[in-house]
């Protein structure tokens, strides 16, 4: 097996041990069964378990970033575009197996020890963030949208992730919408001086 095959092996063996039982409960012997790659190959890739975590963050952002993407391209309308995260949301919360926000929950067991773990859930959070705010701007309404959208968000994510329930989604959806109409002419216009 050459490195690029086995890298991807132990990849994905870890990100689904990790992502559905946490990094810490999860051994390097663990994963060598799950992968198939052996213990030294894993320390040779990997020589510690945080850059194996960081690297399946990493590889999960561009998937993650990418079927959002995809799934709010197929929206014509820039307003309705916005909504449709919160669509595209409410059908990950329902797929099986889903265990709340991976980043979230990674910085939840390293975020205070790991700086490269922490690295990269930034990232991830700045670039949804990112994203949501050239979606508030498509839609030409004001910038200061994107940072409630983003929380809303996030905040949905954080519910279904505790709960089990895809209903997060739709309650933000319904104050996505609140929003967007009081971002309507004069309302959310600007930060106030203060801010």
């Amino acid at each position: 097996m050459d490195s690029a095959a086995a890298r991807d092996r132990a990849l994905d063996a870890a990100e689904e041990l990790f992502y559905a039982r946490g990094v810490q409960s999860v051994g390097m012997d663990e994963l060598r069964g799950a992968s198939g790659v052996s213990l030294k190959r894993l320390y040779q890739l990997f020589p510690a378990k945080e850059q194996l975590v960081a690297a399946c963050l990493a590889r999960r952002d561009e998937r993650w970033r990418g079927r959002l993407a995809a799934h709010v391209a197929g929206q014509p309308d820039p307003r309705e575009r916005i909504p449709a995260v919160f669509d595209w949301l409410e059908e990950w919360f329902g797929e099986s197996g889903f265990r709340g926000c991976a980043w979230i929950n990674a910085y939840g067991e390293l975020g205070g020890t790991s700086a490269s773990v922490a690295e990269q859930v930034r990232a991830h959070k700045e670039a949804f963030r990112d994203y949501l705010a050239s979606l508030v701007d498509d839609a030409g309404l004001p910038a200061a949208l994107a940072g409630p959208l983003f929380l809303l968000a996030e905040g949905a994510m954080v519910t279904a992730g505790i709960t089990g329930s895809t209903r997060p989604a739709a309650e933000a959806r319904a104050a996505a919408r609140t929003l967007m109409a009081a971002a309507g002419p004069g309302g959310l216009s600007r930060p106030s001086p203060r801010s």
